[in-house]
């Protein structure tokens, strides 16, 4: 089923950590959808899914970046060891070294700068003082490394004199920044967050990691409620129940399955011409913990 032409139309990729690779498989469904997107916004790990889907926009394209995604492990994002928290400690800024991703977004990330994707494509951080900032051009593999540079963990990415931190702080699903941009229709990836969780994440990393998939979450709740009535809001269905951390990268194939199947679901019951409700995404939990898909 192809979804109608409709114009001028923006893709928001939200953040997640390792929830990531949910999106993945909402992109395939989208694509075989026939989703006609106009340009592309994204935030945090959403920045890295908006950039290599900017660049390779089709169906190929989707795939390479899903099997990039089930390859992945903790340590090619996180390489966390006692020496490495012995070292980051010494640090103010972020217990944890960007090199490794760093060089994973420039072995897959076919071009050099924002300007130069296929589609049009924006990336979403924060500065200093919590207000976000659109990056439209200039270094992509900067920009996104600033997206993802969630405080504490990741240090802050100077970009034209300004320091840059995750773009969840200010902007996560920034869907006005999407309409000030023209998109009459919005179409967000969500993450989604761990709803099935039997007990808390355990260590520091894993914890901020959980609370900024509640932030986004409620970030997204708000930002649904307050759009302009001419803008139209389509929200892609998270995975729910959920007991997977947005730490743990083992899940990443399944995830993208689950993701996948419950996209295709929801663009054939018509989720493409039905607007989005906040209330899709409100904080919840399950006792049971046991993961599903959701009807």
């Amino acid at each position: 089923m192809r979804a109608a032409p409709q114009a001028p139309t923006a893709l928001v990729l939200a953040g997640g950590g390792s929830l990531g690779a949910v999106q993945v498989g909402m992109l395939l469904a989208l694509v075989e959808a026939g989703l006609d997107t106009s340009f592309v916004i994204g935030s945090s790990v959403g920045a890295l899914n908006a950039a290599y889907f900017a660049g390779d926009p089709d169906i190929a394209g989707v795939r390479r970046l899903a099997d990039i995604w089930c390859g992945l492990r903790r340590a090619d994002i996180f390489p966390f060891s006692l020496s490495t928290l012995i070292g980051g400690l010494g640090r103010s800024n972020g217990i944890v070294d960007p090199s490794n991703l760093r060089h994973l977004i420039e072995a897959h990330l076919a071009f050099d700068r924002i300007e130069q994707a296929r589609l049009p494509l924006h990336i979403m951080s924060t500065d200093h003082q919590g207000f976000g900032v659109r990056l439209s051009q200039g270094p992509v593999v900067e920009a996104i490394l600033a997206s993802s540079a969630v405080p504490g963990i990741f240090p802050p990415v100077v970009i034209a004199g300004r320091p840059l931190i995750d773009g969840a702080i200010a902007a996560n699903t920034p869907l006005r920044v999407a309409a000030g941009l023209g998109a009459r229709r919005i179409v967000v990836l969500p993450t989604g967050y761990a709803c099935a969780l039997q007990k808390p994440p355990q260590g520091a990393i894993a914890s901020m990691l959980h609370a900024v998939t509640l932030l986004v979450a409620r970030q997204l709740m708000h930002e649904i409620e307050t759009m302009p009535p001419d803008v139209s809001v389509y929200l892609a269905p998270t995975l729910c129940p959920l007991a997977v951390s947005p730490y743990d990268f083992t899940a990443s194939r399944a995830l993208i399955e689950r993701a996948y199947r419950g996209t295709i679901a929801w663009v054939r019951k018509g989720g493409l011409n039905r607007p989005a409700r906040a209330c899709e995404l409100a904080v919840h939990h399950h006792h049971g913990g046991q993961d599903q898909e959701r009807a």
